[in-house]
């Protein structure tokens, strides 16, 4: 069953009311943010995931980290950052993957700034118990060994990168640059017009131009996780079903020499 992550701003009084989760830093959230919204420690999470003590293996740093926010059991969670969109849809994939129901709101912030209409939606923290099951989100998570094991089959790498950190051109902070074998370069700045993350149809013919067919059992990676956590995003909206997230991405598998890269 298809599914679509992302929410637009004009859509949100057509919806339930849900958790506002603000992904910007803490200095942009106290010049202004959505009444009852929780700021998301961003800059804690980020790191959180890439670190072995706290990576997505570690359940109860995660459940304790979400139940924070005050995320009940059914709560529904729209997360919102700068703009940038890459911010919110690391942290959609993070709770989605632990079973929040959650969205992105397209454009993040600026859509709605000023907007008491809807910023009004927002519905304050209920808190109470929550449980976090890893596994249980509509997009799937896949580790270094898994993705190693996979190529050469019929899976299909999305690669939502620069070309010229696809080219080899641009290290970043790795020591090795390139691409992994069989991969398909679509930049994360091709699925965005502006801010704004692309319509449905939109992402359906791009991604279609690029080889995604119908069916396509897609895993998403960039460098660090953002873009690949909005590639993802971006291709459950445009219809595909079968989608996961490499979520340690590129720098992760690039540090291992004995995974291939190709220049």
């Amino acid at each position: 069953m298809s599914y679509d992550p992302i929410i637009e701003a004009s859509s949100i009084n057509d919806r339930p009311k849900m958790h506002f989760l603000d992904v910007r830093d803490a200095e942009a959230f106290s010049r202004g943010h959505a009444p009852r919204s929780v700021r998301v420690p961003i800059e804690d999470w980020e790191v959180a995931a890439r670190t072995g003590e706290t990576s997505f293996d570690n359940v109860d740093y995660w459940q304790k980290a979400i139940a924070e926010l005050g995320i009940g059991e059914r709560a529904a969670v729209l997360v919102y950052d700068d703009g940038r969109m890459t911010e919110a849809a690391r942290v959609w994939f993070i709770l989605q993957h632990y079973g929040v129901e959650t969205f992105i709101l397209n454009g993040g912030w600026p859509e709605i700034a000023g907007r008491p209409e809807l910023l009004d939606a927002a519905r304050p923290p209920e808190g109470g118990a929550f449980k976090a099951i890893p596994g249980s989100g509509r997009v799937g998570l896949v580790d270094r060994q898994i993705l190693k094991a996979k190529i050469g089959s019929d899976v299909r790498i999305f690669d939502a990168r620069t070309r010229g950190e696809f080219d080899g051109r641009d290290l970043r902070r790795n020591s090795r640059g390139g691409h992994l074998p069989g991969a398909t370069l679509l930049p994360h700045a091709d699925l965005l017009n502006g801010n704004l993350i692309r319509s449905p149809p939109e992402l359906k013919e791009l991604l279609s131009s690029a080889g995604f067919e119908p069916g396509a059992h897609i895993i998403t990676h960039c460098d660090g996780g953002g873009r690949a956590a909005l590639a993802a995003a971006a291709a459950a909206r445009a219809g595909f079903e079968d989608v996961r997230a490499y979520y340690l991405s590129f720098s992760d598998w690039a540090k291992d020499e004995a995974c291939q890269i190709v220049t």
